[in-house]
């Protein structure tokens, strides 16, 4: 089974590609969502209030992200130790999952994740897609998905890897300011370029 990672800044539409891949029948490891599963997890739990005090989680056990977010973001050191506790069981989560996929015979594993290439997470998918957009027609479908203030997602892209970083460890780019048919067909075409060698 070939896996696929996707990857690209925020608001650059992967969850969108990445649901046209499950449509294909290709199975999508969501790195965040498992991350945010991750951090509620007893061991990790206590690792991160060791690290970065008790107010990273709520009276009721609720991870304290907008604490956590303040705390990461504006220090490089801070995001590393985060990065360091929760990467290392992200990949081995991956591995378990990406095993249960092999075995039930789907086709094609897809990994989505922001940070796919600076936490090394390329290193462990056969190929890798970058996928891109505008910076500012990405800071208007976040603004517009989560509400957020442009200074805060402005914020976000800083810490994040330009496109022209991300763009030379790329198999594949796709540009969701096409057209919804273009993109079908570009991900109809990877699909079954990888798809194919599994059958």
């Amino acid at each position: 089974m070939k896996s696929l990672g996707v990857t690209g800044g925020i608001g650059s539409g992967k969850t969108t590609i990445c649901r046209i891949f499950e449509q294909h029948g290709a199975r999508v490891f969501y790195a965040d969502d498992e991350a945010k599963k991750l951090m509620t997890r007893p061991d990790v739990v206590e690792l991160i209030r060791e690290t970065f005090g008790p107010e990273s989680y709520s009276d009721d056990g609720a991870l304290n992200r907008s604490y956590l977010a303040q705390m990461v973001f504006p220090d490089p050191e801070m995001l590393r130790r985060l990065t360091n506790i929760v990467h290392p069981r992200l990949f081995e989560m991956f591995g378990h999952k990406r095993e249960e996929a092999d075995k039930a015979g789907v086709p094609l594993y897809v990994k989505e994740a922001a940070v796919l290439i600076e936490s090394g997470g390329y290193r462990h998918v056969d190929k890798v897609l970058v996928v891109d957009a505008p910076e500012d027609e990405r800071v208007r479908r976040v603004m517009l998905r989560d509400g957020a203030s442009e200074a805060d997602i402005r914020a976000r892209i800083r810490n994040q890897w330009p496109s022209d970083r991300l763009r030379p460890y790329a198999d594949y780019v796709i540009d969701t300011t096409q057209t919804k048919a273009e993109i079908e067909t570009q991900v109809a075409s990877i699909y079954n370029e990888l798809a194919r060698t599994h059958s």
